[in-house]
């Protein structure tokens, strides 16, 4: 008897210390803004100007998120994270999330605590060589020196790659990307590999563009998208339908420029969205209007890509399959009903 309430008791204990612990939500609420882990040093993803203002597609993710919350995108603090840094900040809650062209694995999930929120670029890893090596395919860099960056998948899809073509190489790796391509245009390697999207960035920024090509072959799948840590439903669930919302707007036409005309609309999905139609903002602990404050703030999925990443960027990375379902690529998100 005395060990059934000692157990009763002990079970009252957990209980009220896990009640008496605020949700993450509850804590970004309550501090006023969010703490986003952003990549510093990759245009059109992630980069922070000499003012401290911060610009990229991740980053926008991150406003938008503070959208929902603040109704304010401004109300996030940016941490600068080296591939090698990102997971310990998420691990010690150094940041409430993260949004740092990172890659969704299963050892991720399973082995380090992390709930990826879903895919917001799909990319795959290439290699970039010189133009005066006269290669046409990554099958003909056997015994090549390569520029990596350690402790990324791309370090390990690298080495799956070489073992799997029974070809030899020479890694040469570095701790951040910065490095390894300073090193590839100085000629300590053969060629610099990493995220397709990455490699034209990269190239761009060399001294001659022109003098280097990105190589067809695409060796790895590299499914980009938000992390949180595990044991927060509520906070997963939030990120979550942040992402889902920007593409839901862009599928049904709804932009940061006609979302208060759109407000007006009499279809039931475009209602639900904006709020005007059910409450589903509840489940996620915000406001009826949630969906609404992230498109008035941010813009859709589509608007998010184009600025930092497509036709209205430098860069002008075509959607591929980083288009809509609906126009031939991946990016498809369950409804709002």
């Amino acid at each position: 008897m005395n060990v059934v309430r000692t157990l009763f008791a002990l079970g009252l204990m957990i209980g009220c210390a896990q009640g008496a612990q605020a949700s993450l939500l509850d804590q970004v609420q309550k501090r006023g803004f969010l703490i986003c882990g952003s990549n510093p040093g990759v245009p059109g993803f992630g980069l922070p100007d000499d003012k401290g203002g911060w610009t990229g597609f991740d980053v926008d993710f991150c406003r938008a998120v503070a959208a929902a919350i603040f109704n304010d995108p401004t109300k996030v603090k940016f941490i600068a994270l080296s591939a090698k840094d990102r997971f310990t900040a998420l691990q010690s809650g150094e940041v409430d999330l993260l949004s740092r062209n990172t890659t969704w694995t299963l050892s991720r999930e399973t082995g380090q605590g992390f709930l990826f929120a879903g895919i917001s670029y799909y990319d795959g890893q290439g290699f970039l060589v010189r133009k005066k090596l006269n290669l046409s395919s990554a099958l003909e860099l056997s015994g090549a020196s390569i520029c990596v960056q350690q402790g990324t998948t791309t370090e390990l899809n690298l080495a799956d790659f070489f073992r799997g073509n029974n070809m030899k190489y020479e890694p040469v790796n570095f701790a951040n990307a910065e490095e390894a391509v300073r090193a590839y245009e100085g000629g300590r390697c053969d060629a610099y590999t990493t995220d397709a999207s990455g490699l034209y960035v990269e190239r761009q920024r060399l001294t001659d563009p022109e003098d280097s090509v990105v190589l067809p072959e695409i060796i790895s799948k590299e499914p980009l998208g938000p992390a949180v840590r595990q044991g927060d439903d509520e906070w997963f669930n939030l990120v979550k339908w942040t992402l889902y919302a920007l593409v839901n707007a862009e599928e049904l036409g709804v932009n940061a420029k006609n979302v208060d005309e759109k407000a007006k609309s009499d279809r039931p999905e475009v209602r639900r969205l904006l709020g005007f139609e059910g409450n589903f903002g509840e489940g996620l602990g915000l406001g009826a209007d949630w969906a609404y404050r992230i498109v008035k703030h941010v813009g859709n999925y589509g608007e998010i890509f184009d600025r930092n990443l497509g036709e209205g960027s430098p860069l002008k990375i075509k959607r591929g399959i980083n288009a809509l379902w609906t126009k031939g690529g991946l990016q498809y998100a369950p409804p709002i009903r």
